[in-house]
């Protein structure tokens, strides 16, 4: 606003500075003229009144002509000069003038010869400094007696002309810085409000919509405040109505409950919301950003969209992907972003979580089938015994006692296939609680290891301990010990004979690790996610035969779920299986911890 100020005022001030400059030089001559003439004026009438006390003293009186001549020229401080009629000095006021000096060729002298009388400006050579000169012709009687020339120095007028020069210039001067000061004002009166609201709207194209001008008078530029305030305002509430829609939105996409992917025409992902985190269970901030084949790890997902990008139309599809230890199912929509110019700007994927859903559609189904099929066996086994000893088979007795073992074997593993299932169904219910205590994790499995030890000596497995520090945490001991006590049965089942079998428990900062490992057959990568499904077996014959029911490792899960604890498992076929459960120790600390594992 400063170079605008100075645009403004420059070309004003100059333009002042040319118009005073311009009018001193017109006037300056103009005084000299002026003055020169009312000098003129002054020498002819001085001329006429010594001309004529001249003419009345006469030519020949030559003392007396020279004391008047001189008299007067000190009088009227001026050069007299008189000639006779052929134009000889017949008195002058000069300090030693030549009597016999001619003056015929003078030009006032000659003029006035000519014309009665003449004027000349030149330097005079006797006095050394420029005069004035005025000549007039002497007459008596219509005869001309002689002539009279008068010489005034041109100092004094040089004196005022060089006084007229500084009186204009001081006047100029201060004419110039008067308009210049006014002009300034009022530059200032128009340019201020101008300059507040450039000021104003520098502020709002900042993004300050609180920025307000000072509106002053009804004029234009105060309309102009007045529409900047206007808008300043109006800006305002539209920023404060969008920002509050983008956090509505950003709200929305960040606690939908559905994973949101969006992907740009170049392939770069540019949006990801935080239930993609919790849906694919790993960092998908590092995704943004990146190209979606080279951050997203799986193949259905980059072949679904690829599928968009070349067909430019929605696509819908259920996909099953393996996430952490298990497969979860998603129903993922995939649809283009097409501009207002029908060009592809990218896709968006949204990703529903159906694990559940399909998981209780999938029990729904298996659940009448498994347990049909679990029953099916010691049931027939029980009809066709009892059916064989009613037919005559009882009579005898070895067979009867063959027969009426097998009966109470198949019917003991009917009673734990029932447990088994009450007991899942009573952990999996709401109303299911825990009896919280200390526990020694150190003392429980000392305890299993007796209460299977016979088991594990039938196979001629090593059943052995490990335990590092203070293993104690707070949770219910018959739940606890129930885990366990699946997870090692489990091991000695899937463990050859000569094997080894060992439950390891390590005190950790703020949590317990409890790990059972065995040299079993192991689980290959495929199946690993599904080892907690009810009734599902790694080895169907080797688990039947071992008396299983496939509902151990359900059990575990639900009830280590239930302790908030977290639960892992690694293996490697025909070389073991590692079953990991982390418990916290304390309740506070498992409490607040409980937050981040939801």
């Amino acid at each position: 606003m400063n170079s605008y100020r100075a645009r403004f005022i420059l070309p004003l001030t100059l333009i002042v500075f040319i118009v005073l400059a311009c009018l001193g030089a017109l006037l300056g001559p103009l005084f000299k003229e002026f003055y020169f003439e009312r000098m003129g004026d002054r020498i002819e009438k001085e001329t006429g009144v010594i001309a004529y006390n001249v003419e009345q003293t006469g030519m020949e009186n030559t003392a007396e002509l020279e004391e008047l001549v001189r008299t007067l020229a000190a009088e009227l401080d001026v050069r007299i000069t008189l000639l006779d009629s052929e134009k000889r000095v017949v008195a002058e006021s000069a300090e030693s003038p030549s009597q016999d000096q001619d003056y015929s060729g003078r030009p006032e002298i000659e003029e006035a010869v000519n014309e009665g009388a003449g004027s000349e400006i030149r330097m005079s050579n006797t006095l050394g400094e420029e005069l004035l000169y005025y000549a007039t012709e002497l007459q008596n009687n219509g005869e001309t007696i002689g002539y009279l020339r008068l010489g005034l120095t041109l100092g004094e007028m040089n004196r005022v002309y060089r006084s007229i020069w500084i009186f204009l210039l001081v006047s100029f001067s201060i004419a110039f810085l008067i308009i210049f000061a006014l002009t300034s004002k009022l530059t200032n009166q128009m340019i201020a409000p101008i300059e507040e609201a450039t000021r104003v709207a520098k502020q709002l194209a900042q993004g300050n919509f609180k920025a307000r001008t000072f509106e002053g008078e009804a004029n234009e530029t105060g309309h102009l405040n007045r529409s900047l305030n206007v808008l300043a305002e109006n800006l305002g509430q539209i920023t404060k109505t969008y920002q509050m829609q983008q956090e509505h939105l950003e709200t929305l996409i960040e606690n939908m409950g559905s994973g949101l992917l969006l992907i740009n025409a170049k392939g770069d992902i540019t949006l990801v919301n935080r239930s993609c985190k919790d849906l694919f269970q790993e960092d998908t901030d590092l995704w943004l950003h990146k190209l979606y084949y080279k951050a997203i790890g799986h193949k259905t997902v980059i072949r679904l969209v690829q599928e968009i990008f070349l067909t430019e139309k929605g696509k819908r599809r259920h996909l099953e992907l393996p996430i952490g230890i298990e497969m979860r199912h998603f129903d993922v929509y995939g649809a283009p972003i097409i501009g207002s110019n029908e060009k592809l700007r990218g896709i968006v994927l949204v990703f529903h979580d159906i694990t559940e859903l399909k998981k209780l559609e999938q029990a729904r189904k298996d659940f009448v089938a498994n347990v049909s099929h679990e029953l099916k066996t010691p049931v027939t086994s029980l009809k066709g015994f009892t059916e064989t000893l009613l037919a005559g088979a009882m009579e005898d007795p070895a067979l009867r006692e063959k027969f009426l073992t097998i009966i109470s074997k198949e019917s003991d593993r009917l009673e734990s296939l029932i447990h088994d299932l009450l007991e899942l169904s009573k952990i999996e219910g709401s109303h299911f609680l825990l009896n919280w205590q200390e526990v020694d994790l150190h003392e429980m499995i000392e305890d299993v290891k007796m209460m299977l030890q016979e088991q594990a000596d039938k196979k001629k497995i090593d059943l052995k301990t490990k335990v590092m520090g203070n293993p104690k945490i707070e949770g219910d001991p018959h739940r606890l010990k129930q885990v366990i006590l699946n997870l090692v049965n489990n091991a000695i089942s899937y463990t050859p004979e000569e094997g080894n079998v060992t439950m390891r428990v390590r005190e950790q900062a703020e949590t317990v690790l409890l790990e059972v490992e065995d040299t079993g057959i192991g689980i290959t990568k495929k199946e690993l996610p599904r080892v907690f499904e009810r009734f599902y077996r790694v080895d169907r014959a080797r688990s039947r035969n071992s008396g299983g029911t496939g509902l151990g490792l359900a059990i575990v899960k639900h009830l280590s779920e239930a302790h908030k604890a977290r639960l892992d498992v690694t293996s490697e076929v025909n070389k073991g299986t590692t079953f990991k459960v982390t418990f916290y120790k304390k309740g506070w600390k498992r409490k607040k911890t409980c937050k981040s594992l939801q």
